[in-house]
């Protein structure tokens, strides 16, 4: 049995909030813990939401409740959850909601893990197109989630995603008793955009930054950034990169990660600026992933075509034991002849070349020849590439990217083409 499903019992168990009779624990999280009831008079089971007794004493912030309660029950759209209700009742303030039985994305996510596979892409696709979609919707509405992370996806038993909370995080954030991470947004840290981060305005784009980082750790068994506290994540989020998905698993196609990448923008002027056109890039990625023969995804980086399915030998790197660097062999390929350079005698000008004729070849210098003899080793698996190589021909990975300006120079640059930076080679 799954920890998940686990009943906890405790003194809401039995009793009845309004028309519902709590019949056992399905969850619990940070700010509220959720039961499985029976509605009496319409005789249905939902599930019911009920927040700690101090947010009941706060009058300011019930009304608040009440009214963003209002708003998210007017959503209609089939991977957005149904509200029924909201209400006190003895110091509990709850929200009913429709009861979905087929367990979290979470559940989905720790099963692959603890499986050592990857889940399939194609069918993490369609589900994050139904994410996206339901967000395009809930935005149009003006509601923005602010709080998108796996545990808040709920999956029926057909295996479609419902997207639940809506709300509950805006309203937590306008209360100074759960503000315990000074001039910090309400969310959950790993999945925080940056400008949530700082505290600052919240818009859509939030839920995009959100939505990508469970794409990648869908992809790769974990989430971008991986800290102990808070601090260390918001800095991470704000200034840190994010590592390249296909370095943790080559398995990816490349779309995805670009999807991916896109979404994690620190900028969100940088991001897809709508979850609208994160759909349509989740599309046009899912009709090349199911047709790779008619795609570009075959002839990327000069790989064949990647199957759809799950990459059964595939585990997340965190998880794996690191292997030694290989040491970097002597190059089997003869080395170029060198051709003595031919000067003219002093004072005699340079031959000139006749125009129509074709040109003389130049004979390569001695640096010339060696430049192009010496291959670099790629961080990630260790492939031999040629110097003029931005990315790794074997696995993608991003060889030579400058630590300054962000620029993707060739791996044999030892210094950066667009700041001059030096290179940390």
């Amino acid at each position: 049995m799954w920890p998940y499903d686990i009943m906890q019992q405790d003194d809401l168990i039995g009793t009845t909030l309004g028309n519902y009779r709590i019949l056992g624990t399905l969850g619990q999280g940070g700010m509220a813990r959720v039961y499985k009831a029976h509605q009496e008079n319409l005789g249905r089971d939902v599930a019911v939401k009920v927040l700690p007794p101090w947010y009941a004493a706060d009058r300011s912030f019930v009304e608040r409740f009440n009214l963003e309660a209002r708003l998210v029950a007017s959503l209609n759209h089939p991977n957005i959850v149904t509200v029924h209700d909201a209400s006190e009742q003895n110091g509990h303030l709850y929200i009913v909601m429709q009861l979905v039985d087929g367990g979290t994305l979470k559940q989905r996510f720790d099963r692959s893990l603890y499986e050592k596979r990857a889940m399939d892409t194609a069918e993490l696709v369609s589900i994050f197109i139904q994410l996206a979609d339901a967000l395009t919707y809930a935005h149009a509405q003006g509601v923005i989630h602010r709080d998108i992370k796996p545990v808040n996806v709920l999956m029926d038993r057909s295996g479609r995603p419902i997207l639940s909370d809506f709300g509950i995080a805006k309203v937590l954030a306008s209360t100074q008793t759960n503000l315990t991470r000074p001039g910090a947004g309400v969310g959950t840290p790993e999945y925080m955009s940056p400008e949530q981060c700082q505290g600052g305005p919240v818009d859509g784009r939030a839920d995009i930054y959100a939505l990508g980082t469970m794409l990648f750790e869908a992809e790769t068994g974990r989430t971008p950034f991986m800290a102990d506290n808070y601090p260390a994540l918001a800095h991470s989020h704000i200034y840190e990169q994010p590592p390249y998905p296909r370095a943790i698993n080559p398995h990816i196609p490349p779309p995805i990660e670009q999807i991916i990448l896109t979404a994690l923008a620190k900028n969100p002027a940088q991001r897809y600026q709508t979850a609208r056109d994160m759909a349509e890039a989740l599309n046009q990625a899912l009709q090349m992933i199911n047709n790779p023969a008619q795609s570009a995804i075959g002839g990327y980086f000069n790989q064949s075509p990647m199957a759809a399915g799950p990459a059964p030998g595939f585990m997340p790197q965190h998880m794996q034991p690191q292997p030694q660097a290989p040491m970097l062999q002597p190059q089997s390929q003869p080395p170029v002849l060198q051709q003595p350079m031919v000067q003219p005698p002093m004072g005699q000008p340079q031959s000139q070349q006749p125009m129509g004729q074709p040109p003389i070849p130049q004979t390569p210098t001695v640096m010339d020849n060696r430049q192009q003899n010496v291959l670099f080793a790629c961080f990630n698996c260790q492939h031999l590439n040629k110097p003029q190589m931005r990315y790794c021909t074997r696995c993608g990975y991003l060889l030579n990217q400058c630590t300054v300006c962000g620029e993707r120079n060739p791996i044999g640059n030892r210094f950066c083409t667009h700041c001059g930076q030096p290179l940390a080679m």
